[in-house]
């Protein structure tokens, strides 16, 4: 598997430059290793190898730090994925060894970012797994862009060097089992129960605050039709609107303090910041209450192109899960006018991953896009 990998990296990497760099010698021998393992009869039972030879890249080039639970379990990481270069507004599109990033499904449009050569490396079928991290939506945004499955992991449930507690590490799939194993292997968690379907669901087009293009809307709510017929999901009412704050502000000032720097412009001091999250958080906590998933639009917008994103934040619907810790999923939701993806977002109540992967599952099972 790896050896192939590598062949696939070598022919397409040219054009997509998805990759910072490619570790050819050393993947192949961690391939003849745990292939040594396994002709010698097994991995020993005190280390189970569910990932054996798998080969998974991993975001930027320190990524193979956080990588350690996959590689006990037997992937083979074949490289480090791009990640925006220095000044590249709004961490929209990666940087690769050879140039920009590109999106698979037209080189002129970005990957979207920051997580933009693992989500490139996995729709064009490179690798069938990539690492990414999430603190803005750089897992979900970077997926939807690119028609691949995205999760974030609830804020601070697996290891983040992020010091503003903003970001959560999250995976890049081509499908749902594929990061059902993820999920296992780095939470500790054992196989989920199939979902009790159909799953009570609220739709929102813009969370109360954000005014998303009517296309990204329209794919995602054809999606959620799709769920409904295949009996996947019941949308019901919830007790009141899904009328969140804009959380933009608050992120920026607390990305900021975070950071030591001084908040700056008109947006809410760190004080400011804590308050709009309080009252976000209460109100997910009161949809939460009457129904298990939340589902959105993914992006505002189609891909843009390379010349960066303009005025619009592309993060407009997904920031508000990394201010509140929730864990959401980004699955794709079919195409635009322009022949690029769409995303539809699940988010869930905190410590659910494995309900968004199940029901991720049941939707590629009952209603392929």
């Amino acid at each position: 598997m790896a050896a192939a990998a590598l062949r696939r990296i070598e022919r397409a990497d040219r054009d997509l430059c998805a990759f910072l760099e490619v570790w050819h010698e050393e993947a192949l021998r961690r391939a003849a290793e745990v292939d040594a393992l396994l002709d010698g009869g097994g991995a020993p039972r005190e280390r189970p190898l569910p990932l054996a030879g798998v080969p998974v890249a991993v975001k930027g080039r320190h990524g193979r730090r956080s990588a350690g639970a996959l590689i006990e379990a037997g992937c083979v990481v074949v490289g480090a994925t791009s990640v925006p270069g220095p000044g590249t507004a709004w961490q929209t599109w990666g940087l690769g060894a050879r140039g920009r990033t590109v999106n698979p499904w037209r080189a002129d449009r970005t990957p979207g970012g920051s997580s933009a050569g693992a989500a490139a490396a996995v729709a064009a079928g490179l690798v069938p797994l990539a690492t990414g991290s999430d603190g803005a939506g750089s897992v979900r945004i970077p997926a939807a862009w690119c028609g691949v499955l995205g999760l974030k992991a609830t804020n601070g449930r697996l290891p983040s060097a992020d010091r503003t507690g903003l970001a959560a590490p999250g995976v890049l799939a081509r499908s749902a089992r594929d990061a059902e194993l993820w999920w296992r292997v780095v939470s500790g968690e054992p196989p989920s129960p199939a979902a009790s379907l159909p799953v009570t669901a609220v739709w929102s087009p813009g969370l109360g605050f954000a005014a998303p293009d009517p296309e990204p809307v329209a794919l995602a709510r054809a999606a959620v039709e799709r769920l409904v017929a295949a009996g996947v999901v019941r949308l019901v009412r919830p007790h009141v609107p899904v009328e969140l704050a804009d959380p933009g502000p608050a992120w920026l000032a607390l990305r900021a303090a975070g950071a030591g720097r001084p908040a700056g412009g008109p947006g809410p001091g760190p004080d400011g910041a804590h308050r709009v999250r309080a009252r976000n958080d209460r109100r997910l906590a009161d949809l939460f209450g009457g129904a298990q998933l939340l589902l959105t639009p993914t992006t505002p917008t189609a891909p843009h192109g390379h010349e960066g994103p303009g005025d619009r934040y592309s993060t407009s619907l997904t920031w508000a899960f990394n201010l509140s810790g929730h864990p959401a999923l980004s699955l794709p939701a079919g195409f635009g006018g322009d022949g690029c993806p769409a995303g539809l977002q699940l988010v869930a109540p905190h410590g659910r991953e494995a309900l968004l992967l199940a029901v991720a599952r049941e939707a590629e099972v009952r209603a392929p896009h």
